[in-house]
């Protein structure tokens, strides 16, 4: 077995006892049953992902940034100049980026991981470099990856997500850098849910609109040199997630319109899912990775946490494809983590809810009457 086949074979859905049992035990908690509301889902949720009640608190929690650049930049997708994904990955490792803040405040380690870069990076702590090419090829003219570059950055992303959990990580949050990958995000939300390309492609780092009428028009290019579009009028999924082109697996559509940095949070949630600890996904980028893991292995989606819904059309689509609930929506389009780092606190005290609070008969509290 490769590492990747290996990653999706350990990968379990949620225990049906666990479930069972954390949704009991809520009900027997001093609150009204339901009174927590979508706290009470992911406390549950949390529980059958990691197969026991109640479910392990999910800290110390861990932040990965995947980096890497995009050949469809030369598009004029967006003004930001490349070299910015190398910039930011400098501004991560001296700690001055708003995810470092962020991550600061929740008490969450920072990695970055150099999946992609267009540039060579010295050696630095908190930095791995794991890097299967300088970018990506321009997914409007042709496949962005090889399959074999897409199974490298997959299981670099699985790595990483070993090498944390055997450091005492006990929570994953995804986090991304990589100038142009909202555009990729959009063509693997269109590949994977089946939306029209306009639908789902967003504003990203703030561009005009004409900017936009292009970015849309790149992304609807890159699906169809790659074999991806649609036919005209298709209704898209709205169940398990697919691939909108029968004849393409998973990885092949990964490879097709995705970034590097895509396909290592891919693995990165695979390895989570595998190891039953529970992973934070952060916005666009990540949800846009979560669906091609989805595709190659369903049972995933029981492991994740929606941190947060971002200002982009497309992440909405993605999580309303995977059936996951955000818990944070602050109209943020960040990335790099935050949305995730914020939703954290979130889950941790959904989880120790189901450690620390009392129930009726154990406080001596009279309940309702059934």
């Amino acid at each position: 077995m490769t590492i990747l086949e290996e990653t999706i074979a350990a990968i379990r859905p949620a225990d049906p006892a666990a479930v069972a049992e954390a949704r009991a035990h809520q009900d027997r908690l001093t609150k009204p049953r339901g009174a927590l509301g979508v706290l009470e889902d992911v406390a549950i949720r949390l529980a059958g992902a990691a197969a026991v009640s109640p479910p392990p608190l999910p800290v110390p929690a861990a932040l990965a940034i995947f980096a890497a650049d995009h050949g469809v930049h030369a598009r004029g997708v967006t003004p930001w100049p490349q070299e910015v994904t190398l910039q930011m990955v400098g501004n991560f490792l001296a700690g001055g980026a708003v995810a470092n803040a962020f991550a600061a405040q929740v008490g969450a380690s920072v990695t970055v991981v150099d999946v992609g870069v267009a540039a060579d990076l010295d050696p630095a702590p908190g930095l791995t470099i794991s890097k299967v090419a300088y970018g990506t090829a321009d997914l409007s003219r042709g496949p962005a990856m090889t399959p074999e570059q897409a199974v490298a950055a997959l299981e670099a992303g699985i790595a990483h997500a070993r090498d944390l959990v055997d450091g005492g990580a006990r929570c994953l949050i995804t986090g991304d850098m990589g100038i142009a990958n909202t555009t990729a995000s959009a063509a693997l939300i269109c590949a994977f849910t089946g939306h029209e390309a306009a639908a789902v492609t967003g504003r990203g780092t703030g561009i005009d609109g004409e900017t936009l009428e292009r970015k849309v028009e790149v992304v609807r290019e890159a699906l169809r040199v790659n074999g991806l579009e649609r036919e005209p009028g298709a209704a898209p999924s709205v169940s398990a997630p697919s691939v909108s082109a029968p004849s393409m697996s998973a990885l092949e559509t990964l490879a097709a319109v995705g970034g590097l940095e895509h396909a290592a949070i891919a693995g990165f949630v695979l390895a989570g899912a595998a190891l039953r600890v529970p992973v934070i996904l952060d916005g666009v980028i990540a949800g846009a990775a979560a669906l091609a893991a989805a595709a190659m292995a369903p049972d995933v989606v029981d492991h994740c946490v929606a941190g947060h819904r971002s200002a982009e059309p497309g992440h909405a689509a993605a999580l309303d494809h995977l059936g996951l609930r955000p818990l944070v929506e602050l109209e943020l389009r960040l990335g790099e983590g935050t949305g995730g780092l914020l939703a954290h606190p979130l889950v941790c005290a959904a989880a120790r809810v189901m450690h620390e609070v009392a129930t009726f008969d154990s406080a001596g509290v009279t309940d309702k009457e059934a």
